[in-house]
């Protein structure tokens, strides 16, 4: 056995602000699904047809195509890199089209606009994969709970800038956009300073702590989701009303913060009992056992002791780690091992057929309701936004097990 020097607060609340940055991305990143919400403004500013109007719409998401390149990034880059890519890509992108709808410059070439449209759509692929794939890797035994709540946000992004447009601009296009420009940038601002890769749990313990924490972020996201289901149903709020709302919003957003903070306070007292002086770090003890189980599927030969194994065995040792075992479900793969599988087929096949029929229909709700003869049309972009958010975030409890119709049931 073995002692070790460390601070386990501090791993863990770096963790667990880490999540909670990772949350506020999310929930700011779902602006693909917002184009509802001022493309009559950009139809009429550059006078457009209906087919070019759905034309911006594809370009915006063929953005999302390229996300590949993020994935093949993730696994070289640092996170706050992929965060930086995406915030500023997003700030470029949105922000061109704000200042075409505020008309602080004459509206812009058709195809100058499709590629900042594709700018802004491909800015969020960035922000995605740093959240999913760090926080998959801090979280490797809950990762259905972490998928379901992150995706579960983005499904309530369209909801959040809507109804806080709606309650702060009264609805007003250029304020809209200024917000998609403008806040995930700050917000991916912050997440680089705590999102970044910590060690996952390794005891049943802190497995436990971990599923404790996810029942809390869960019922706080339904609780979110909730109260934004509500203020869309209440008819012509006041402007006071409507400030409360935003304040209570906003709050609301802000209180997983309590989860990192009782973390930390938690492990300081733990610490406190256990050492007579709260500034030192406590003595853990590490015992070898563990840690070479933990690490079982890595063929490791003992570099101080070369004679230990028999020169015929060496090559033996080499092959085996050069035939490395393939991955199974729930355990990292490279892009190509996933190729391999029936299972990426399977939802490559699923999101290729169906993910597009929703897409056409949120693009074109704006278009929808007006046609209906509704002249305000944020109330239906708010509750798709918020009945997405249902499904997405039930499927996280049924995560990896093969249950692939539940899976695929939140598209």
């Amino acid at each position: 056995m073995g002692f070790g020097l460390e601070r386990p607060s501090v791993s863990s609340t770096i963790k667990w602000l880490g999540f909670v940055t990772a949350i506020w991305v999310q929930a700011i990143s779902g602006n693909n699904y917002t184009f509802s919400n001022y493309s009559d403004a950009l139809k009429t500013l550059m006078n457009l047809t209906q087919l070019e109007l759905n034309n911006l719409s594809v370009a915006k998401d063929v953005g999302k195509a390229f996300g590949l390149l993020a994935g093949l990034a993730s696994d070289r880059v640092p996170t706050w890199v992929l965060l930086l890519i995406g915030s500023v890509e997003g700030l470029i992108g949105y922000g061109a089209q704000w200042l075409v709808v505020s008309q602080k410059i004459q509206p812009l070439s058709y195809w100058q606009m499709c590629i900042f449209l594709c700018m802004g759509g491909n800015s969020t692929t960035w922000m995605n994969t740093a959240v999913l794939v760090t926080c998959i890797r801090n979280f490797r035994s809950n990762r259905g709970p972490v998928s379901g709540i992150l995706k579960g946000y983005v499904g309530l992004s369209t909801a959040i800038f809507t109804d806080l447009c709606a309650a702060l601009f009264n609805d007003n296009s250029a304020s809209f956009l200024f917000m998609l420009a403008v806040t995930p940038f700050a917000v991916c601002l912050t997440a680089m300073v705590f999102l970044r890769e910590v060690p996952p749990s390794s005891s049943a313990a802190e497995y436990k702590q971990e599923s404790r924490y996810f029942w809390f972020f869960n019922g706080l996201a339904f609780f979110v989701a909730l109260y934004l289901l509500a203020y869309d149903f209440i008819p012509d709020p006041s402007t006071l009303f409507s400030y409360v709302f935003s304040a209570t919003l906003l709050l609301l957003l802000a209180s997983p913060l309590v989860v990192p903070a009782y973390s930390y306070f938690k492990a300081w007292a733990s610490n406190r009992v256990g050492s007579s002086d709260p500034e030192m770090p406590v003595a853990v003890l590490v015992l070898d056992e563990p840690l070479l189980a933990a690490e079982k599927p890595e063929v490791v030969v003992p570099a101080e002791k070369p004679e230990v194994v028999p020169a015929e065995e060496e090559g033996d040792v080499a092959v085996v780690e050069r035939r490395r075992k393939r991955p199974v479900i729930g355990e990292e793969h490279t892009i190509f091992e996933a190729m391999r599988t029936l299972d990426f087929w399977i939802l490559f096949v699923s999101f290729l057929c169906g993910v597009g029929t929703g897409l056409a229909v949120m693009n074109n709700l704006g278009q929808i309701g007006l046609a209906l003869g509704y002249a305000d049309v944020s109330i239906f972009v708010s509750l798709t936004s918020i009945w997405g958010f249902f499904g997405r975030i039930v499927s996280g409890k049924r995560h990896y097990r093969g249950h692939y119709g539940m899976q695929l049931l939140r598209f």
